[in-house]
């Protein structure tokens, strides 16, 4: 890989990481640690997650678009508890491949994305490995005290809705692989369509705005990672409780839809194949309207695509009432 040429750890610190993180809070990362206070009448949230080239993205995806990738996932995880993003931090274990170059892209991928969620860079670590390229971040928000959302609402009669469309990253990862995707033929995918889909592999749209637009009216919430089936799971697991979900009101999109008007068989990958970080959340039908308007004022569809039950698990009922089996239950991580 070009661009090997890699500067010492104080000199990479000063010169990629130190302009993004401008903010008083990470003390100039001249320190071994920031410092943040929490809002008043705020908690704080925090989450973390690793990605691992050829695990979670393709080790030859642009620096930029793995950067981006990496913090988005982070702040979805809080819009899903209704918490507002502040900041993050930042561990790298880096092939010695990766070069000046390659960080100033990373950097500049961060950079993009620290001025559209409005989140800063705290502090982190940067380290050399002889494997492959991952990477840690740590994001922290803050929310009012006592209403984050949690898995563990969801009340009986609940309607349970979804922000965006689903399946999208699925399909779009399934056009990337070689054999073993589930399509039939990816020439029946006209260059327009999986352009859009693995783009939304590539890049998600964490919904940072809807999700705390959602406090007081949602009672129960997760983001979309492992597949809709899965998480809705985690949901009823977490709550005690069941779920029905009507799979033809589940959203699409136009690229999906086409793939699935093809390949009517895919509605397993879609319901199932993860990577669409939407918000997945329950409320009372009295909030139905209110649930409407937030999603309306955020720019973002909320779609009703099934209710909570006595339980137990997730049960997907075709038009004719009969129950439509779901052998691929969603990404497992282990």
């Amino acid at each position: 890989m070009s661009g090997a040429v890699r500067k010492g750890e104080f000199a990479l610190i000063a010169d990629v990481f130190a302009p993004l993180a401008a903010r008083p809070e990470a003390l100039g990362l001249l320190d071994d640690a920031g410092e943040f206070a929490a809002l008043p009448g705020h908690d704080v949230v925090v989450t973390t997650d690793t990605l691992v080239a050829g695990v979670h993205f393709f080790a030859a995806d642009p620096p930029g678009q793995i950067a981006r990738k990496a913090l988005r996932v982070n702040l979805s995880d809080l819009a899903a508890m209704g918490a507002v993003p502040r900041f993050y931090l930042l561990t790298l274990a880096l092939p010695e491949d990766r070069g000046d170059d390659w960080l100033k892209d990373f950097a500049t991928g961060l950079a993009n994305d620290q001025k559209e969620f409005s989140v800063h860079l705290l502090g982190g670590d940067t380290v050399t490995t002889p494997g492959p390229l991952s990477l840690t971040i740590t994001a922290l928000g803050d929310v009012r005290v006592g209403a984050a959302l949690r898995r563990s609402g969801a009340r009986e009669g609940d309607s349970v809705y979804v922000s965006g469309t689903i399946g999208d990253a699925a399909l779009g990862l399934a056009t990337l692989r070689d054999g073993g995707s589930g399509l039939d033929d990816t020439r029946k995918i006209d260059d327009a369509a999986a352009k859009a889909l693995r783009r939304r592999y590539y890049l998600p749209e964490p919904r940072t705005l809807l999700g705390p637009r959602l406090l007081g009216l949602a009672s129960a919430a997760i983001d979309v990672s492992d597949g809709l089936a899965a998480d809705l799971g985690h949901i009823c697991t977490a709550s005690g409780l069941g779920a029905t979900v009507d799979p033809g009101g589940v959203p699409l999109s136009a690229p999906a839809r086409s793939v699935l008007d093809a390949q009517p068989g895919l509605l397993e990958l879609v319901l199932g194949g993860g990577d669409d970080y939407e918000l997945l959340f329950t409320a009372d039908p009295e909030n139905a309207g209110a649930v409407e308007r937030a999603g309306r004022d955020c720019g973002v569809d909320v779609t009703r695509i099934g209710a909570m039950t006595a339980g137990p698990g997730v049960t997907f009922l075709a038009a004719d009432g009969s129950v439509m089996p779901l052998p691929r239950p969603g990404y497992v991580h282990f």
